[in-house]
């Protein structure tokens, strides 16, 4: 019995993993019914994390300000603006590939029933008032802005608080921690019914009328999975950075491919920089600050799904205003939330910047939706993983450790 529970729950969560994707494979290539009674399990794995999450942020937040000093002020910063940069270096790629290879959508289907937000104006409103949520609510909802700024409140009045109370805290904190490494740990079984109910025949079937533009937004995501955030990589080390690159995709990318939401993926992230001994006073706010700003995938999706549209109304725009549209992306992308299918309300938004009429704009969204189950998760996979992969660049920078020299902590 112990040798069972050792290898359902204890060897190797990678090798879990794929066991568990290839079991799930078959039963949806083979047995669609069962495939779509064990979505429950994925539901279950999914309902996990976005519980977790939102406590978990809370407890290290404040964790980290009570039992460490201001020292690191600077690596948040850092991280940040690597998050940004890469979101426009994403949009701008985006941008300028559609403007030379030119998509055209099928728009058969009837238009998107979400409401998306009537411009930039609204999103940044929307943005300031999640800041100022009510705290419980935030927890409720995650609400991860609002989470921060009430996290790093209440730890700053509590610095002064009393070493019993501090080491109360930390208590706390780890005890969350442990119990998110229990729910990671079903993670290949959460996944087996997420790939057993999504890539069922049917499934697939919706995508065919829409293979160039999925080809299109896959091949401009791993272009900056493989090229771009390894070049970033590069410059700050001047080592090979596919080790570290391909550290980050596999353990974080894989969970974030079948849960398409950055923010259900804050556990595993944050397991794996405790895995790479990283100072939790920088993961514990750059990672959930990543599910805000690094929005490399969603930048790209609202750029190409805008052009597309451009593109398939026959209107005739110049590099000078797709290069606008790339700015507008960005500003997009970072408003966009961190749950499935984030982005896609905001293609309206930048549709609008050309004068596309609203109903276009929302079969543009129906559209998205029609092929998120690639487009989402792959989405997913490179905002999470680039998330994991700048807080690694800045917190290895910080320690002087060598990227390409990277191992893990057991399990």
């Amino acid at each position: 019995m112990k040798k069972l529970m050792w290898l359902l729950f204890k060897s190797n969560l990678i090798g879990r993993m794929f066991v568990c994707i290839a079991i799930g494979g078959a039963i949806a290539a083979f047995f669609p019914e069962l495939g779509n009674k064990l979505e429950f399990l994925g539901k279950v794995f999914i309902q996990s994390l976005r519980a977790a999450a939102p406590v978990l942020v809370f407890a290290l937040v404040i964790s980290s300000i009570v039992n460490n000093k201001f020292e690191d002020a600077s690596s948040i910063k850092s991280v940040a603006w690597l998050y940004a940069i890469t979101v426009l270096i994403s949009a701008l790629l985006a941008s300028t590939v559609s403007y030379l290879y030119p998509l055209h959508l099928v728009m058969d289907i009837p238009p998107a029933t979400e409401k998306p937000p009537e411009g930039v104006a609204e999103i940044l409103k929307n943005i300031v008032l999640k800041f100022v949520d009510n705290p419980i609510d935030a927890l409720a909802t995650g609400n991860f802005l609002s989470i921060l700024v009430w996290a790093t409140a209440l730890g700053i009045a509590l610095r002064r608080s009393s070493e019993a109370t501090k080491e109360m805290i930390k208590n706390g904190s780890d005890a969350i921690i442990w119990v998110v490494r229990l729910v990671v740990a079903i993670a290949p079984y959460g996944v087996l019914g997420l790939v057993a109910s999504h890539f069922t025949s049917d499934g697939l079937a919706k995508l065919q009328n829409y293979l160039q533009l999925i080809g299109v937004l896959l091949g401009l995501m791993i272009f900056v999975a493989l090229v771009v955030n390894p070049f970033i990589v590069f410059l700050n080390f001047r080592k090979n950075p596919y080790p570290l690159v391909f550290m980050c995709l596999r353990h974080s990318g894989i969970t974030a491919f079948f849960t398409r939401s950055s923010a259900a993926n804050i556990p595993v992230n944050i397991r794996l920089a405790e895995r790479m001994q990283l100072p939790e006073e920088i993961y514990s706010l750059s990672i959930p600050l990543g599910v805000t700003m690094s929005m490399n995938g969603a930048a790209i999706t609202i750029t190409t799904m805008t052009m597309a549209t451009v593109h398939t109304l026959g209107l005739d725009i110049s590099y000078m205003q797709t290069v606008l549209l790339s700015i507008l992306a960005t500003v997009c992308a970072l408003g966009a939330s961190g749950v499935p299918g984030g982005s896609l309300l905001l293609i309206p938004v930048a549709c609008s910047m050309f004068g596309i009429d609203p109903a276009v704009a929302a079969q543009v969204v129906a559209i998205g939706f029609v092929i998120s189950e690639i487009q989402d998760s792959a989405e997913t996979v490179l905002n999470s993983s680039s998330d994991m992969l700048f807080t690694s660049v800045v917190s290895l920078k910080k320690q002087g450790r060598d990227p390409s020299q990277i191992t893990l902590l057991p399990e």
